[in-house]
């Protein structure tokens, strides 16, 4: 069992931040239904022991009673794309901190964590490269007509939209300026032009002008109540002839059945995604080539990235417990 000691605490820009340095032998659980590689595993443990705490694994796991029993005594928790509800979190009834390996954390119930004090965190920039790539060889694949007899085209000298110019914007738009596309991006929340002017990035004034000028369109947005089904009918029916909608994002900021009105009414249009639709067979049917979704998300499926979030988000922790730090803390209360 984890030191009782109380926790002390300071001001810091009217926040306060709780120093957890006294607690020590803290119990942290791994629980991933698709585990972590193997060396990953094995440096999150030599983080976790080394600091002096304790590592528990819950791999491969199928029901969510296995899940609500192992977190009843944890101290911290990593997960991947596991759900962490609020169920979860009224078991978890030491648990301190959640980090979700990885930079999406819309698997977690943030009000619920933030009602016990639990801080969650993400691991921005971890899978960033790997999802970038993902994002270019699909851009590539549908303008090569996924592979398939016929002429297809080339991303050179066409115009790579990219919606959300965060970690893995940023890189999408480095990789397309290299393969000589020309680049543009719209992101609300950058207020700095001098971002964009130093990558040699068009910073675009709204959001209707990224699509009206896109080729390709990489969407990277987060999924909030705000942009939630908001990538449909609209935006599509405003891109250029041939334009190609690229999702390596979420499912829930796409209005399905918007995309599938507009491919129907535009046989230019095509669509790819990593996060395969509802109606994903229909419109395998009704499109043919001109859409694409992968099997299973495959985003931060490389080796790399497995273990470069995997050991970020066990160093956040043990850092965490020694001095507070709450960097990438994504609730609040």
């Amino acid at each position: 069992m984890p030191t009782t000691v109380p926790l002390t605490y300071e001001k810091r820009e009217e926040k306060t931040i709780y120093f957890t340095s006294l607690l020590t032998h803290m119990k942290i659980l791994v629980a991933t239904e698709k585990p972590f590689a193997k060396k990953a595993v094995e440096g999150i443990r030599q983080i976790v022991e080394e600091a002096g705490h304790e590592l528990l694994l819950l791999e491969k796991y199928t029901e969510k009673a296995e899940l609500l029993a192992a977190v009843a005594d944890v101290d911290a928790l990593i997960i991947r794309s596991d759900k962490v509800t609020a169920e979860v979190i009224e078991a978890a009834r030491n648990l301190k901190i959640v980090v979700r390996a990885g930079a999406g954390y819309d698997n977690v119930d943030l009000e619920a964590a933030s009602a016990r004090k639990i801080v969650v965190m993400n691991t921005p920039g971890q899978n960033s490269n790997a999802v970038a790539e993902l994002a270019l060889a699909m851009m590539i694949y549908m303008a090569r007509n996924r592979f398939t007899p016929g002429t297809g085209s080339e991303i050179q000298g066409k115009t790579l939209a990219i919606h959300a110019y965060g970690n893995v914007g940023r890189l999408v738009g480095k990789k397309g300026k290299a393969m000589g596309m020309k680049v543009i991006a719209y992101d609300p929340f950058i207020t700095d032009a001098a971002l964009f002017e130093n990558d040699g990035v068009e910073q675009v004034s709204s959001v209707e002008e990224l699509y009206a000028k896109a080729d390709f369109l990489s969407l990277h947005i987060p999924a909030t109540p705000a942009t939630k089904g908001s990538i449909g009918y609209e935006k599509l029916m405003s891109m250029p002839k041939g334009a190609t909608l690229v999702n390596t994002a979420r499912k829930e900021v796409i209005d399905e059945e918007g995309i599938k009105q507009a491919m129907q009414e535009r046989e230019d249009l095509k669509y790819i995604t990593d996060i395969a639709p509802a109606n994903a067979a229909e419109m395998e049917e009704l499109f043919g080539k001109r859409f694409f979704a992968t099997p299973k998300k495959q985003g931060a499926e490389t080796a790399e990235a497995n273990i470069n979030a995997g050991l970020a988000a066990a160093l956040q922790i043990v850092d965490f417990f020694a001095t507070g730090n709450t960097r990438f803390q994504v609730n609040k209360w």
